[in-house]
This record gives C-alpha cells, structure tokens and sequence, in this order.
C-alpha cells in the first residue's frame, strides 16, 4: 500500500506540475484594411458564389471534379496532411508518462562499485516507468505547435485545390479559344486559297497585274502560316491540360458552348475586404503557420530551464534464476532534476533564433494579405477594363469586316486597288483572332477574382454545411 500511495502521490505532483507554460501571447499583424474595393461603386457582403454555377459550362465542371480527385500535386498535398496528422500524435505522447520493461542476467564479483568477497548472480525483470514533467510547458508548446501545422496544411490543401481549379479553367478556356482561332484561320486559309484560284486564274488570261497575283499568294501563305501555330498551342494546352488531370498528355476534345455563352450568367458578389480575412485559406494558411512558431519560440524558451524526471521500477528480481517468481517484489521510485549552468548562451540564441523566425511569420502573414488585397484589385480591374476593350473590339471587328465586303465590291468594278481589299481582309482576319483572344482574356480574369476571393466552395458537401 505505501508503494501505491508514493506513486500517486508523485503522479499528483506531476498533474499539478505540468501546469505552466512558457509560450508567450500570440500578437496578431496588424494589417490596414480597406474599407471598400477601388474598383467597386457598391459593396456586398456575401459569401463567395458556387464555382460550378458562374460559367455555366458542364464539361468545365467535370473536369474539375475529375482534377480534385486524380490531381497528383493534391494527392502529395494529402499525404503530407497526414504526415502532420501523425507527428501530431507523435509529440501528444511526449505528455504523458512513457512504461517499458527491462530484464537481464548477471554474474560476477563486482558491484557497488569494488569488488565483492564472492561470486554472485542477478536476475529481474521490472516495468519500468519514466516521466519528464512538462512543468515549464516545453512540450505542450510543441504539440500544440504540431497541432498548428496540422490546421495550416489543412488550408494548404484547400488553397491548392482552389489553385488547381483556377488552373484547368483557364487552361479550358484556352484550349476553347485556340480551337476558335483554329477555326478561324482554316476558314480564313479556304478562303484566300478560293480568291487565289480566281486571281491566278484573271493574271493568266491578262486581265490582272502579276502583282495582285503575288499579294494573294502572300496573303493565304499568311493565314496558313496561322494554321500550324495554333494547332502547336492547342496541342500544348491539352497536353497541359491532361497533366492536370493526374492523366498523361492527350488531345482534350472541347465539347464546350461558344466563348460568349460562357460568361458568368450572375455578378459575383465580391464581399468587403475585411471579411477577406476569414475566407481566403492562404490567409488562413499564413496564420496557423504563424500560430505554430510561436509556439515553437515557447518551447525554445521552455528548453532554458531545469527538466524534472519521475522513475519507478516495480518488478522480480533474485539471485537464482529458479527463484525469480517466488522472490518477493522489487521496486524503485525516484525523481531527478537536470538544469542548464553555463553553455555559452547556446539555449538563449536558440531562443532567439525562434522568435526571429516567429517574427519572419508575421511579416509572411502581413505579405500575404497586402498580396490577396492586391489580387482581388487586379482581377476587379481586369474585368471592368476587358468589359470595355471587348466592346471596342467588336465594333472594329463588324466594321473591318464590312469594310473588308465593300472593298472586295469595290475591286470587282474596278474602283479601287487589290491592295485595299488585302488591307482590309488582313485587318478583319487579326481583328477576329483578337477578338477570340480578348473573350478568353475576360473569362481568365473571372478566374483570377473567383480565386482571389477564396474560391468558395469546393464541393457540395461543404455547400450543405454552411
């Protein structure tokens, strides 16, 4: 009964103990945040729209489902969750007292450090008890540092997937405007190639200046230069594509509306700037990771102070081995103190060190924010601009083109030059292609304010959860 009583009594001692901590308050970046965006007259405050709803596109839905699941950068991101997980666990179990067992054999006649008139032989087997106390809160301040690292590969993940999805809708708008210009510069090739015919065929009977027949033939070299250049770049951004996809590169057949139908069909509601904060998971990221030095400057500073160690055996032991489960009980209980003197202040810089880094995560987490503000800036900017350029653009377009039908009108009877109607038909064929490419533009930059926001939410999961 009193071995039972000395080992409750030091595990009390040890409970109470392991009551202080030496990790210092977590001060948080103050960072200065806007009050509304520069490039918005009216303010919303909602949560970020469903990605699978704004363009309106099933096949773009699909492939991003296929990208989350099979996406080889996700599927690493995933183990390296668990990995933090498991350490997690790992520094939990430093807290608690750790029980192993020792057993051994002996025989000789040395001991108690001289030598003994007679031989004698030893024999035990005791479980053994060991606990370090985590009075100074040196391994509290880990695990809950381990804990940290968890939360922030958590948002990690998330802010992976929100970069993945970013990724393969841009890339399928761009493999969607290639095949347009593609199109578009096979029906230009045809065309030219049909104007050639007639233009060699009026040089030859000499009705037409060889150098009318020289600038047709200049003209379809040009537009079947296009052909294979755009064919290169869709090849290229399918193979892209597929990589994303966690698939080896193939050609990706866009089964997908005209790039005008799939502008979002609502506005998105961008939020105020300071609900940012708790939305945006690199942010999120940032701040766990900062949460998580802090806690490792704790247990810098806990490591400069003395460790208290509690001990116990409770076992057999004899000096015949036939008698060593008939001999009577063989325990110890006992308790230690190891303390730092003098090191050459090796434990304070290591202190230091730590919060250093613990300052460098601040300024990490004031980075990120300034850099999410400035995104969200981009894109809204980006939009409102295309919004803009894409009006223009297609006002040049319907006049070249008309312009490009006059001129041709215009050379039939003979009024003007041939190189007017190449003039025109160059100009209409670039503004065309520019066009595409403004469209897909426009649609990349309501990718980058989806993404900027935070990208909402992943799955319909979540979606039922809010």
């Amino acid at each position: 009964m009193k071995l039972i009583k000395y080992i409750l009594l030091l595990l009390a001692i040890g409970f109470v103990l392991n009551s202080c901590m030496m990790t210092p308050d977590l001060k948080k970046s103050e960072v200065a945040i806007p009050n509304s965006w520069l490039s918005l007259s009216t303010e919303t405050d909602t949560s970020v729209v469903k990605w699978w709803e704004v363009f309106n596109d099933t096949t773009l839905e699909s492939i991003i489902l296929k990208s989350l699941e099979h996406n080889k950068d996700v599927l690493i991101a995933a183990k390296r969750l668990e990995q933090a997980r498991a350490y997690w666990g790992m520094t939990k179990a430093d807290l608690w007292p750790s029980l192993n067992f020792q057993a051994g054999a002996q025989r000789g006649n040395y001991g108690g450090g001289s030598k003994l008139p007679q031989i004698n032989n030893q024999f035990y087997v005791v479980p053994a008890l060991s606990w370090e106390l985590d009075f100074w809160g040196k391994y509290r301040s880990l695990s809950a540092s381990a804990q940290a690292d968890v939360l922030a590969s958590e948002w990690g993940i998330r802010s992976l997937k929100i970069s993945l999805i970013s990724n393969v809708a841009q890339l399928y708008f761009e493999v969607v405007d290639y095949s347009r210009r593609l199109e578009i510069a096979k029906k230009t090739v045809e065309l030219r190639a049909n104007s050639l015919k007639i233009i060699e065929m009026r040089f030859k009977e000499g009705i037409l200046p060889e150098i009318d027949f020289n600038q047709a033939q200049a003209q379809w070299a040009t537009a079947s230069a296009t052909v294979p250049t755009f064919e290169r770049a869709l090849a290229q951004t399918q193979y892209a594509l597929s990589i994303l996809l966690g698939e080896s590169p193939k050609v990706f057949i866009a089964e997908s509306s005209p790039l005008d139908e799939l502008f979002p069909q609502q506005e998105i509601p961008v939020g105020l700037p300071s609900a940012l904060l708790q939305r945006r998971p690199d942010i999120l990221q940032a701040e766990a990771q900062l949460m998580a030095q802090n806690y490792q400057w704790g247990a810098a500073i806990a490591a400069r102070f003395p460790t208290i160690s509690i001990t116990g055996l409770l076992g057999v032991a004899s000096n015949d081995l036939s008698n060593l489960t008939g001999g009577g009980l063989a325990w110890s209980v006992g308790a230690g103190i190891v303390g730092p003197i003098f090191n050459f202040g090796k434990n304070k810089r290591r202190a230091e060190v730590e919060r250093i880094k613990m300052e460098e995560m601040a300024i990490n987490y004031e980075k990120v924010v300034l850099q999410a503000f400035r995104e969200i800036e981009d894109a809204l900017v980006s939009i409102k601009t295309y919004e803009d350029e894409l009006k223009a653009r297609k006002f040049l377009f319907a006049a070249i083109q008309n312009a490009a039908k006059l001129s041709a009108m215009r050379y039939d009877m003979g009024v003007t030059s041939y190189l007017e109607v190449l003039e025109n038909e160059r100009s209409a064929f670039e503004a065309e292609l520019v066009l595409s490419e403004v469209k897909q533009k426009m649609l990349a930059s309501y990718v980058d304010l989806y993404k900027s926001l935070g990208g909402g939410w992943i799955n319909q999961d979540e979606m039922k959860q809010k």
